[in-house]
């Protein structure tokens, strides 16, 4: 299981892993010692085997040059242990902590399967395209990226108690849900205080869930008490499937998990991209939903508290509109995706191993 660094890139591989370990098959991770790979693989019982390797995007000349040449040292590192651990296939969910193993498994003929949850493909994915044995896709168009018959759409692994929210019943209280991830968003959280007085003047009946992330919680928490609005504001929401269930509308940033979590859901969504996101995959992302009339799509420099109201108060007005938005996210659902990554592997790992003898 190759590729770590972020929880967007260690999870889903996760899941796979488990399904891979249920079947029989032993799966194990390459990452680094500073990427999330190296708390969560351990703890959820798998190994996994240190490389040293860095970025090559946004650094500096001196900074580059020394991550191009632990990338070219750590591959051959790879190559020398891929004839002692002799894998049968290579996993990759992309990430630059992907490329040792990968270039590895490449010249020594060992299929490499890659997931690619994002509308547009990542440098990595993109740089070994042509090569891989098989590229798992969360978005139709994306299969422009890789050889004819190679990509199949199987969506990102999600957690299944997504994919058992229920449809909300018609005249509870809207409640409008603002979560920037885990460590929230200034801008979101910005946006968001901003709206306060305008909705309190408008006097519409609405609820905030808002995760603001550690940094501004307290600040955001303490002028919210101040309105006479209905919500609550957390920094860490740990049951995000409860929060979601509550949502008739979800305001958030547009990377692969969001969206994939979003079509599970079944939930109407206005998206805003991290500007700074790598090859602005965040907004590819978003405008693919809004092209299938899933979600609103705002600009981050465009998002204020006046454009939070709008948008908010358009669909409060238009539930006709609110109702196909989530009608059409679950048509962009994939249930089972971490289920056929698995079947996939196995299968390409065995069709080798066949092609070989």
């Amino acid at each position: 299981m190759a590729g770590g660094g972020t929880g967007g890139h260690v999870i889903p591989s996760m899941a796979v892993a488990r399904e891979l370990a249920r079947e029989g098959h032993e799966a194990f991770f390459v990452g680094t010692e500073r990427g999330v790979e190296a708390r969560l693989a351990p703890a959820a019982g798998f190994r996994l085997e240190f490389i040293r390797v860095g970025g090559l995007k946004n650094l500096g000349i001196a900074t580059r040059v020394s991550s191009m040449w632990r990338l070219v040292t750590e591959t051959f590192g790879q190559l020398r242990k891929f004839n002692v651990w002799k894998p049968a296939a290579v996993f990759c969910m992309g990430g630059y902590v992907a490329g040792p193993p990968v270039l590895a498994a490449l010249m020594k003929g060992v299929p490499v399967v890659v997931m690619e949850p994002n509308a547009v493909p990542g440098a990595t994915n993109r740089w070994i395209s042509r090569w891989v044995a098989k590229a798992l896709i969360s978005f139709e168009e994306t299969t422009r990226y890789f050889p004819a018959g190679r990509a199949e759409l199987t969506g990102l692994p999600v957690r299944e108690e997504f994919f058992q929210i229920p449809q909300k019943p018609a005249g509870t209280e809207f409640t409008v849900l603002i979560t920037g991830g885990s460590q929230g968003s200034q801008r979101l959280n910005n946006a968001a205080r901003e709206s306060w007085p305008m909705f309190q003047d408008a006097g519409l009946p609405i609820r905030f869930i808002h995760q603001t992330g550690l940094p501004m919680h307290a600040e955001l928490e303490k002028a919210f008490a101040a309105t006479n609005l209905r919500g609550e504001i957390a920094a860490f929401i740990p049951d995000m499937p409860a929060a979601f269930a509550q949502a008739d509308l979800i305001v958030c940033r547009s990377g692969a998990g969001a969206v994939s979590e979003l079509a599970a859901a079944g939930k109407p969504s206005v998206l805003i991209p991290f500007p700074f996101a790598a090859d602005d995959h965040q907004l590819k992302n978003a405008q693919a939903l809004e092209r299938a009339g899933a979600a609103l799509l705002s600009l981050d420099r465009e998002w204020t508290g006046a454009a939070f109201f709008e948008a908010v108060r358009g669909l409060f007005h238009d539930r006709t509109k609110l109702e196909a938005m989530g009608a059409n996210a679950r048509k962009l659902a994939h249930p089972g995706a971490a289920q056929r990554a698995a079947q996939i592997v196995v299968d390409i790992a065995l069709q080798h191993r066949n092609n070989k003898h």
